[in-house]
C-alpha cells in the first residue's frame, strides 16, 4: 500500500513537473510575439478564415514576420487557403511551423494528420491541450504578429485562446446583415467577460461592384459593422467588398492581394495592416 502510494505521488510530482514546463514554454514563446491577434466571428459563413489569411498575407507582405495559428480543430481551412501540404516536422524537441513565405508561416491541426478528410471528434479538454501545444511545442520564433484564426462562436477554442494568450487582442468579423450582427455582439461581451481587448470590427461582404456596369450592390445590406462597433465603443476597422475572386484565390491556395493589386478589396486590407502596422 505504502509503495502505492508512493508510485501514485511520483506520478503526481512528474505530472505537475510536466505542467510547469509546458507552461514556462508558453511564456518563453510568446515572449519573442510582439503582437497577437484572435479573429473571431459571432456566426459562420462571414468570411472570417478569409480575414485571417488575408490580414495575415498583407502583413508579411510589408515585411512583418508573421504566423497564423489555425485553432478550428473541426475544419482547418488556413493550409488549404495558404496552398500549404503535408505533415508538420520537427526537430526532435519542436515542431516546425508549415512555411508559406520568408516571412509567414502556419500551423494547423490538419498538419498533424495523415488523412486530410478525417474528422476530428474532439470534446472541450483536448481542444485546450492542443491549442496550448500550439503555442508551447511549435517554434514560432521572433514574431512581429500572431494570427489565431478561430471558429465561429464563443466555444471552448476562443475560450482556450483567451486562456493561453491572455494579452491577445481581438479581431471581430462580421458582415452587415442584423442576424451576422445579433451574434457579433454576444462575441463582443464575451471579450469583455474574459476581458480580452478588441483591436476592432471589421465588416466583411461590405458591397459588390457589377464587373460590367459598375454599380455597387449591396448583397448583405451596409453599415451594420460600423453602426455596432460605435454602439459598444469600438474602432471600426474598415469594410471589406465581396469579390468573387477571394473565392478563386483561397481555393488555389494563392494571394488575392499579389494578383489584384489595385482592387479595392486589397485597398481596403492595406488600411487595416496599416493601423496594425503602427503598434510595431
Amino acid at each position: 500500500m505504502e509503495e502505492c502510494q508512493q508510485g501514485g505521488c511520483s506520478a503526481q510530482q512528474a505530472q505537475q513537473q510536466k505542467q510547469q514546463e509546458q507552461e514556462q514554454s508558453v511564456k518563453d514563446t510568446l515572449s519573442k510575439i510582439k503582437h497577437k491577434f484572435v479573429v473571431m466571428s459571432g456566426k459562420g459563413g462571414v468570411g472570417k478564415t478569409s480575414v485571417s489569411v488575408n490580414l495575415a498575407m498583407a502583413l508579411a507582405e510589408k515585411g512583418y514576420h508573421v504566423g497564423i495559428m489555425d485553432v478550428d480543430v473541426h475544419g482547418p481551412d488556413v493550409p488549404r487557403m495558404l496552398g500549404l501540404t503535408g505533415l508538420l516536422t520537427g526537430n526532435g524537441k519542436k515542431l516546425s511551423p508549415m512555411k508559406y513565405s520568408d516571412n509567414l508561416a502556419a500551423i494547423s491541426i490538419e498538419g498533424l494528420m495523415p488523412d486530410k478528410d478525417s474528422a476530428v471528434i474532439w470534446r472541450g479538454p483536448l481542444k485546450h491541450s492542443a491549442i496550448t501545444q500550439f503555442v508551447s511545442d511549435v517554434d514560432w520564433g521572433d514574431l512581429d504578429f500572431l494570427i489565431v484564426d478561430s471558429p465561429p462562436g464563443t466555444g471552448d477554442e476562443p475560450m482556450s485562446v483567451a486562456q493561453t494568450i491572455p494579452d491577445a487582442q481581438a479581431i471581430i468579423v462580421t458582415t452587415p446583415q442584423e442576424v451576422a450582427l445579433s451574434d457579433v455582439r454576444k462575441s463582443i461581451n464575451f471579450c469583455s467577460k474574459l476581458e480580452t481587448p478588441v483591436f476592432g470590427v471589421i465588416e466583411n461582404m461590405s458591397g459588390y461592384a457589377c464587373p460590367h456596369c459598375g454599380e455597387t450592390i449591396e448583397l448583405f445590406g451596409s453599415g451594420g459593422g460600423e453602426k455596432t462597433a460605435k454602439q459598444f465603443g469600438l474602432t471600426f476597422l474598415g469594410r471589406i467588398p465581396f469579390d468573387p475572386n477571394m473565392v478563386k484565390s483561397g481555393d488555389a491556395g494563392q494571394s488575392y492581394m499579389q494578383a489584384y493589386i489595385d482592387s479595392p478589396v486589397t485597398k481596403a486590407f492595406d488600411q487595416i495592416v496599416e493601423r496594425m502596422g503602427k503598434l510595431v
